[in-house]
């Protein structure tokens, strides 16, 4: 498989995760000029971006600490993108998550990071 059949195969394993963890999934695979959101959903009163990282093993790092300053930039412009497209105020309460998988262990890093609006 192609990484990209893997990210969809993985990303859609995410979205059933955090469904079962009570997250609303409300679109996969939002894309815009900036670049791609992976999944958009709501938990906890917050809007939430959400990145998906997968690794089959740890030889190489953590999945997480592939979303370095570059991506979480591109990720924020597509956020703020979003909101603009969905009508949204900027003022939404939004925070920005990473669904980690390891090997076949999902972990969610609430507020991974902080968008700078």
């Amino acid at each position: 498989m192609n990484k990209r059949t893997v990210g969809t195969e993985y990303e859609q394993k995410a979205a059933d995760y955090l469904e079962k963890q009570g997250y609303e999934i409300l679109q996969k695979n939002f894309r815009c000029r900036f670049g791609e959101i992976d999944l958009v959903g709501k938990s906890d009163g917050y809007l939430c971006f959400i990145e998906v990282k997968y690794r089959s093993g740890s030889s190489h790092g953590f999945p997480s600490e592939a979303v370095d300053n570059r991506k979480r930039k591109r990720i924020v412009r597509s956020a703020l993108t979003y909101l603009y497209f969905n009508n949204l105020p900027a003022d939404t309460p939004c925070r920005f998550d990473i669904v980690e998988i390891l090997d076949n262990n999902f972990s969610i890093i609430k507020n991974a990071f902080e968008g700078i609006w």
